[in-house]
């Protein structure tokens, strides 16, 4: 049984190098193969190629979308009409986005500050690591804090 194993092993590879490497087809042989369609692989293929340029419109359309200029007007006017000659108009104002405000100096810098105080409070405290991390930590936060604080007002007094 050991000895069949590589036997029939090494046949198997030989049989598909043979295989693969065997005859050579004419022109026309060819030709017959690749256009003879049975499981109507050219329908899937052209619906295949419709759909991604379905989706490439429509991300285009979005795209368009996005860089279109939008138009803006300070106030909208609607009028109402009633019976007879009497009109009544109501203007209302358009509603303005309002500027997210991100972080403050002063709370990006007690962040900073504490990450780089806990850092360095547990490299340098050797005997209790943990206690120097969050001992640094704490100051650099503060640290970090004032700083951040006194360049806010700064900004504020432009």
């Amino acid at each position: 049984m050991k000895k069949v194993l590589p036997i029939l092993g090494a046949a198997a590879i030989a049989v598909i190098l043979f295989t693969s490497c065997g005859g050579k087809q004419t022109a026309d042989q060819s030709n017959a193969i690749s256009t003879v369609d049975t499981a109507g692989l050219a329908q899937f293929e052209a619906f295949k190629k419709q759909q991604e340029f379905a989706a490439q419109y429509a991300a285009y359309q979005a795209t368009m979308a996005m860089n279109a200029p939008k138009k803006s007007s300070s106030t909208v006017n609607k009028s109402k009409q009633t019976t007879g000659s009497m009109n009544t108009s109501t203007s209302y104002p358009a509603k303005t986005a309002e500027k997210k405000k991100g972080w403050s100096k002063a709370a990006k810098g007690a962040v900073i500050g504490g990450a780089s105080g806990a850092v360095l409070g547990g490299v340098l405290y050797k005997k209790n690591r943990a206690l120097g991390a969050v001992i640094g930590g704490v100051v650099g936060a503060a640290g970090g804090y004032g700083i951040g604080r006194h360049m806010d007002k700064k900004a504020e007094g432009k």
